[in-house]
Order: C-alpha cells, then sequence, then structure tokens
C-alpha cells in the first residue's frame, strides 16, 4: 500500500514532539497536510519547517492540519520544535516504517525523500508534491491543493 493521489492513505500512530500519540485516521473530517523530510535542523529541512510556520495561520484558515515526518526522535523532534518556534505537529518514524508504507523514496538513493501530501477532510489524498531541493515550494503546493477542493 502507498500514499497515491485518489487512495486513502496507510494510517498510522506515531508519537509526536511531546512523545503524544497521533493517529492520522483520528483527524479524518478536516484537511491534513502530511510532510515527509529528511532530518531536524538541516538547512533544507529547517527551510521547509519555518515556511510551513511562517504560513501556519493560512492552513489553520483553511481548516487543515499540518504534520511533519522524519525519521529523528522524539527529543530531536522537540528541539527542532523549540529552536524555531514551529506551531505544528512533528512526529517521530524511528526506523522509516511509515515512510516506507507510504512509499517516500530516497533521493540519489541516499537522502530520505522531502514529499508533502495533502489529504482531504474524507482521508483521501488529492496532491502529492515531491522535491528535494525546492523545500519552501512544498508550501504553496499544499495551500492551493486544499484551496481548490475547498468549496468556497
Amino acid at each position: 500500500m502507498s500514499a497515491s493521489v485518489g487512495q486513502a492513505p496507510p494510517d498510522f500512530t506515531l508519537p509526536d514532539q511531546n512523545g503524544t500519540p497521533v493517529t492520522l485516521s483520528a483527524l479524518k473530517g478536516g484537511w491534513v497536510v502530511v510532510y515527509f523530510y529528511p532530518k531536524d535542523d538541516t538547512p533544507g529541512c529547517t527551510t521547509e519547517a519555518c515556511s510551513f510556520r511562517d504560513s501556519f495561520e493560512d492552513f489553520t484558515d483553511a481548516g487543515a492540519t499540518v504534520i511533519g515526518i522524519s525519521s529523528d526522535s522524539v527529543a530531536s523532534h522537540k528541539a527542532f520544535e523549540e529552536k524555531f518556534q514551529l506551531p505544528f505537529t512533528l512526529v517521530a518514524d524511528e526506523g522509516g516504517a511509515v515512510r516506507k508504507q507510504w512509499k517516500v523514496g530516497k533521493t540519489l538513493g541516499l537522502i530520505p525523500g522531502r514529499v508533502t501530501y495533502v489529504i482531504d477532510p474524507e482521508g483521501v489524498v488529492r496532491h502529492v508534491f515531491s522535491s528535494q531541493m525546492k523545500a519552501a515550494k512544498h508550501i504553496p503546493e499544499a495551500l492551493e491543493a486544499i484551496r481548490a477542493g475547498s468549496p468556497a
């Protein structure tokens, strides 16, 4: 199973930056943006996270929940959140099981992929954007997909 447009993605329950379990299926009923990123506190990932932070109000106004996923630990996520005042959830996929289920590949076979998924209120993937090098572009891509799918 993978996370493809038009399908429900694999469910997961992972600990957030505070150690609290987060279950994707429990968020059904609202838009959810799930973004996979390579590593906390690295240049591209920091750019991406801060761009989500800076646009966070746009996501909440659109009724969306933002979840960042990497293989970093809960403690690493907590430090990343605090250092950059990130207002959204970061979940720890230590070992990369969810990344594998969603079939988020690696760039050049080495770097964990950077992929953003937009999931509608019914729990169906509506948009997928993958770009390792254009970290900040994930944010307008996700917002545009939500706005396109939301009733006016």
